[in-house]
């Protein structure tokens, strides 16, 4: 039942009273189609959440940094400029890392909340474990996600890093889906198959976050990965990209297979969820280009 105190908060916050009546359903033909909220990177979190009620989208891999530090009002991006100095980044780093590790839990579950509140599932946390994280903040990337009430990380990494998660991982019994890039220079990325296999060796926690354009860019069929691996696919990020680690393009001007995919996911029913991840270069907001995308899959499912 929507209270009125609900009904006040919605309004305040801008979101359409109508959301909190129903999710957002944007399954279409059977597949479920979503976002990750890096793609309105250059929005804050409380404008991200509106253009994804806005765009029909109703599930959504939230970006870390668009509720890190408790700034839901500014941009992801706000916090590290371009020419910062080496300390300049350092002391941002140590300031993120001491919010880490002090910030309730409550706060989590606020967040979560306004997911509700609007509609929109929140499939997923997007918190990508790097070299500088201390054990302890390691620790709290779960516990972050079980406030968030998600079984899902979703984690930009390496090989050796995923190795120290890998226990956090078994005593918190939640997914780590590791999501992979183009770098097939660097053993460490997660750019080949075998770095994902190699990978839930390490857990039984340890799962794929199958970014179909890097894994084009890196010169690989996704089609023919999906199919063989689908059961250890936990979320698929829809972008275009050109082969040989090419640019990001606008759907249909790069290698990447979208519609393929979306066609196999489709035809096999598999619960494999795809999230539109808009990176290219586009003419219009932010918003606009990830209907254009949305709308995309709608006229390839249709």
């Amino acid at each position: 039942m929507l209270t009125r105190r609900t009904f006040g908060k919605l309004a305040l916050a801008g979101l359409p009273i109508a959301s909190a009546l129903a999710k957002i359903d944007s399954k279409i033909d059977g597949v479920q189609l979503g976002t990750q909220s890096y793609s309105f990177r250059d929005l804050s979190f409380n404008d991200a959440l509106k253009a994804m009620v806005a765009d029909g989208l109703g599930d959504c891999e939230l970006f870390a940094p668009h509720i890190e530090g408790g700034h839901t009002d500014k941009s992801p991006m706000a916090g590290f400029r371009r020419g910062m100095s080496a300390d300049e980044r350092k002391a941002a780093q140590e300031d993120l890392r001491k919010w880490r590790l002090s910030v309730s839990l409550d706060y989590f579950k606020d967040i979560r909340k306004q997911f509700d509140a609007a509609g929109v599932n929140l499939y997923a946390y997007n918190y990508s474990f790097n070299d500088s994280f201390t054990d302890d903040e390691i620790e709290r990337g779960f516990e972050f996600a079980k406030a968030l009430d998600v079984g899902i990380l979703t984690a930009s990494t390496t090989l050796p890093v995923a190795k120290r998660v890998a226990p956090f991982a078994e005593k918190h019994k939640i997914i780590v889906a590791m999501h992979g890039h183009s770098d097939l220079k660097d053993p460490n990325q997660f750019a080949k198959p075998e770095s994902f296999a190699a990978a839930m060796e390490m857990s039984k926690h340890y799962k794929i976050n199958l970014d179909i354009g890097h894994f084009t860019a890196a010169n690989y069929d996704a089609v023919d990965y999906i199919t063989k691996n689908h059961k250890n696919i936990v979320l698929l990020h829809l972008k275009d990209r050109k082969k040989d680690e090419g640019p990001n393009t606008p759907w249909g001007e790069g290698d990447t297979p979208i519609k393929q995919v979306l066609l196999l996911l489709k035809e096999t029913k598999w619960p494999l969820p795809a999230f539109i991840e808009y990176e290219y270069k586009g003419t219009g907001t932010s918003p606009e280009e990830v209907k254009k995308c949305f709308d995309y899959c709608k006229q390839v499912l249709g």
